[in-house]
């Protein structure tokens, strides 16, 4: 999801343009910084158009304009060009752009559109954030992106942005990895979209591992989904999670089972921009960890002996 040391969030403050605007007005900094993006101050003596070209992909989050990285944020504000996701990344998170930059909306922009900005970036030495919903690394169209900033010979980075299944789990209160009853986390997609699954990677495979799965891009299909985890192994009564739109005003979270789950989504209208958890792990209770156990030592804390017998005895 988002990386450790910039996992702090900045405020969401006062909207941008909406999608398609060209150049906005300007926008505050972050919270607590009296710096406007794009400033000297906030930029750099390096600031843009400095004739470096660069390409900056980066993780926006699961919409909400306050759940950027610092490093995200300072992406933005250092660019000439912002590209953004309309449809999946706030409005708000525009903000953070410095006055003069120019805005483009990618929901109109084929990949060679995209790539046309990125030579007009290398060309010009202009600095280009484009900005992704969820974490970059899943299901965005990032490879194909890098692929072609390597043909073109300008630097690339990727900002890594907390992912929508993490999200999720946030919200609904629940850790996805409970000792002894789950310790993996599969993240996976329906079969059968316009996207083809590789093989072995059917969802009904994955539900055999009986953990917890977090699945994308598949309410449309929600009988589909139901049955496979069913001919997959789980239960009836396992727990799922349904969030639609998690982190934006119209967020829903909604419990059901594995033996509801079609009727739950069906009731509810939902086809897109909703993500499943199941699992058993999303009904079970938290079972007492080894790590804050006081029989448990490690390199900063050392163990009480009549804990650690205890500690040996329960574990067989």
């Amino acid at each position: 999801m988002s990386g450790q040391d910039e996992g702090a969030a900045v405020g969401a403050g006062v909207a941008g343009p909406g999608p398609g605007s060209g150049t906005g007005p300007a926008r505050p900094g972050p919270a607590g910084s009296d710096a406007r993006p794009g400033s000297a101050e906030a930029v750099g003596a390096a600031g843009p158009g400095s004739g470096v070209g660069r390409v900056t992909i980066v993780g926006a989050g699961p919409g909400a304009a306050d759940l950027l990285t610092f490093r995200a944020a300072r992406a933005i504000a250092e660019a000439d060009v912002v590209i953004w996701a309309a449809s999946l990344v706030q409005a708000e998170v525009l903000q953070h752009a410095r006055e003069g930059a120019e805005i483009m909306d990618s929901a109109a922009m084929s990949l060679e559109d995209v790539v046309a900005v990125y030579r007009r970036a290398r060309d010009e030495g202009l600095r280009v954030a484009r900005i992704h919903s969820g974490d970059p690394s899943l299901w965005g169209g990032t490879q194909e992106q890098v692929d072609r900033c390597a043909e073109l010979g300008i630097e690339v980075e990727i900002v890594p942005g907390v992912s929508s299944f993490s999200a999720v789990a946030a919200l609904a209160g629940r850790e996805l990895t409970i000792p002894e009853v789950a310790q993996s986390v599969i993240l996976t997609r329906l079969g059968g979209g316009k996207t083809p699954m590789p093989p072995g990677e059917e969802v009904r495979e994955f539900a055999r591992h009986g953990t917890t799965m977090a699945v994308f891009l598949s309410a449309a299909r929600s009988g589909q989904l139901a049955g496979e985890l069913l001919e997959g192994g789980y239960p009836t009564d396992t727990p799922v999670v349904v969030a639609y739109q998690v982190t934006w005003p119209e967020e829903l979270l909604l419990r059901c089972t594995v033996g509801t789950l079609e009727e739950t989504v069906k009731a509810h209208k939902l086809w897109k921009h909703t993500l499943f958890l199941v699992g058993p792990a999303l009904g079970a209770a938290g079972t007492r960890s080894h790590l804050y156990h006081p029989g448990h030592f490690h390199g900063f804390r050392r163990a009480d002996p009549s804990a650690r017998r205890t500690l040996r005895a329960s574990r067989g």
